[in-house]
């Protein structure tokens, strides 16, 4: 059994102390390793190299940044100014001879029209690009953009392509300027440091690449360069970026430090790399692995601890969670729960848990006597007030027994059956079992026997159907509807005919009709030949009850007739059980109300 309530225990029993030592214990090697490790001068250190290396390859692209930014306002300049030229291939020849010799960068500057076809150039020569795959792609694009060509076909080396669209004053586009800079250009000649040759493998390294990941220019062999790319990182994904570093392993297996630069916003980037082992080496515990060993020390100190909470705290969770859950679901075996070796919170979690079920289990049996009580006396109601109206049927069935006139008689007639009908609805609350709800298909046709049965003889016989649908009806709306039901029946039987001599007939159903609608409808054959009837024979009093019931449903009451046949039809919404029990709630109230005023 578990701790019983009060009880102290010892210090050492608490689980914060508990989980403290243990997790002091587990935690101890770690920060021994942390130590030997000195893991946050390595981390300060990755991070002065990340920073020198922004530095450097900022440095390292000032002078290609430049050149490229100067191509670009070229050729931007060119576009707005070349339109008026177009229709002189020499005067747009000149004005492009002027750009090359103001910037000896340059080796080709060039108008390429819509179809492909170079006749504007500074080397006054002519070249068909329509079947060009750089063409193809750059003759869609509205905006300038750089592109690398390793073989360009008019220069007859790499080149870097700044390029600028061209439009005439309706906005039409003509072609695009293209300004050529030859790779060699743009190989950081700047830096004369030997950290900036091609030794890759141990310098730094610098190259540029657009936002499609294109590499553009590179410090060394281009053919070499995609070995020392970020494995995981493609450039696409860091184009877009104004300026990050990061250490990552490369193609070639190397740990290597990255920044990247936003050269021209949204088109051309810059990366430099270095080695990471030379720019970061602490010590030859570092340089081996710096993460295995504490990587290993943590996974068995997660062991530790895990075996620990599961011991202490995990296992004695789980067995009382699945008795919560087993007692929520509905059952009511509590068992005996043996928490002799659990922490002292645990002990008092599920002592209250005993003690909250005994209570619960407790104020159950209490309820359901309680409700049980009032489920008979309810029922014993409704039968007595069943019996009292089947007594006052059977007094007034005596009275018509005595009466002279056929008035009278049909008066006391029609009395009895709504007393009937009410002797039924009451047999169907004490029958029911739910005392909330009524089952239509169960009380109406119950009716229809009963009212059928006293109008009809061997005199005269109607052919009756009944058809109600399984619809569950509160009291509220089970009592109108009922005396609905009564008064055009009694109202249908008694003018029901035929022409031809053959039986009458009437049809009644219950349907539900749209959500959260029912429909109570009742159809008989007429005699459309015979006299309408007297005001001595007809009172109007049915159809005067008939539409106060249907008021009471807050419902639309029609009828109709046409080709022999009679049609009455009463749509309601159907309530809520739980609209009717707040109702009645609220009565309840309001009847207090009116005692304590009195």
């Amino acid at each position: 059994m578990i701790r019983k309530e009060g009880s102290t225990g010892s210090f050492i029993d608490r689980l914060g102390v508990r989980l403290a030592i243990f997790l002091a214990v587990a935690l101890f090697p770690l920060l021994l390793i942390s130590a030997i490790q000195s893991n946050s001068l390595l981390q300060e250190a990755r991070a002065r190299s990340e920073a020198a290396l922004m530095g450097e390859t900022l440095q390292a692209v000032t002078g290609e940044t430049r050149l490229l930014q100067q191509a670009q306002a070229e050729a931007r300049f060119l576009a707005y100014t070349l339109p008026p030229l177009l229709g002189d291939m020499d005067a747009c020849s000149a004005q492009m001879r002027k750009v090359v010799e103001a910037d000896p960068a340059l080796s080709l500057a060039a108008f390429v029209d819509k179809d492909g076809q170079m006749e504007c150039s500074s080397r006054s020569v002519s070249y068909d690009f329509s079947n060009n795959k750089y063409f193809q792609k750059l003759l869609p694009l509205d905006t300038p953009n750089f592109i690398l060509n390793p073989h360009g076909p008019v220069s007859g080396t790499a080149v870097i392509g700044a390029t600028h669209p061209v439009y005439d004053k309706d906005g039409h586009k003509l072609g695009f300027v293209s300004l050529s800079l030859p790779h060699s250009s743009l190989l950081h000649r700047d830096h004369e440091n030997d950290t900036l040759g091609y030794d890759v493998d141990n310098s730094l390294m610098i190259l540029t690449f657009d936002t499609s990941g294109a590499v553009l220019t590179s410090s060394g062999d281009l053919a070499l360069t995609k070995d020392y790319l970020p494995a995981h990182r493609a450039l696409k994904a860091l184009a877009g970026t104004n300026a990050v570093t990061f250490t990552a392993r490369a193609n070639s297996g190397q740990e290597r430090v990255y920044s990247v630069l936003e050269l021209l916003p949204g088109q051309l980037y810059a990366m430099g790399s270095w080695p990471a082992k030379a720019s970061i080496s602490m010590n030859p515990i570092a340089d081996v692995s710096p993460i295995l060993v504490p990587g290993l020390m943590w996974l068995a100190s997660l062991l530790v601890a895990y075996f620990a909470m599961q011991k202490l705290v995990i296992g004695h969770i789980k067995r009382l969670s699945r008795a919560l859950r087993g007692f929520a679901s509905g059952s009511r075996r509590v068992g005996n729960l043996n928490y002799a070796g659990a922490p002292k919170e645990i002990q008092d979690l599920a002592l209250s848990y005993e003690k909250m079920t005994e209570t619960i289990l407790h104020d159950e049996a209490e309820l359901e006597d309680m409700i049980h009580h009032q489920e008979v006396l309810l029922r014993e109601v409704h039968h007595r007030v069943k019996n009292n109206l089947q007594l006052i049927a059977s007094i007034i069935s005596m009275q018509i027994r005595k009466a002279r006139s056929p008035e009278a008689k049909d008066l006391m007639k029609g009395l009895q059956e709504r007393v009937i009908s009410l002797a039924t609805i009451h047999r169907g609350l004490y029958q029911t079992s739910g005392l909330t709800d009524i089952t239509a298909n169960e009380l109406l046709p119950d009716i229809v026997r009963q009212i059928s049965a006293l109008a009809t003889g061997p005199e005269r016989r109607i052919d009756i159907g009944c058809h109600v649908d399984e619809i569950r009806l509160t009291p509220d709306q089970a009592v109108p509807l009922s005396l609905l039901l009564t008064e055009a029946m009694t109202n249908a039987m008694k003018y029901a005919g035929t022409v031809d001599g053959s039986r009458p007939d009437l049809q009644i159903s219950l349907r539900k009709t749209r959500k959260g609608y029912a429909c109570l409808a009742l159809e008989n054959s007429v005699d459309e030949n015979a006299p309408p009837a007297s005001p001595d024979t007809s009172s109007g009093l049915g159809s005067q009850l008939a539409q106060a019931f249907v008021q009471q449903l807050n419902g639309d009451l029609q009828s109709s007739q046409e080709n022999g046949r009679y049609r009455l039809t009463a749509e309601f919404k159907l309530a809520e059980l739980q609209e009717a029990e707040l109702r009645h709630a609220r009565d309840d109230e309001d009847d207090d109300e009116d005692e304590e005023e009195e």
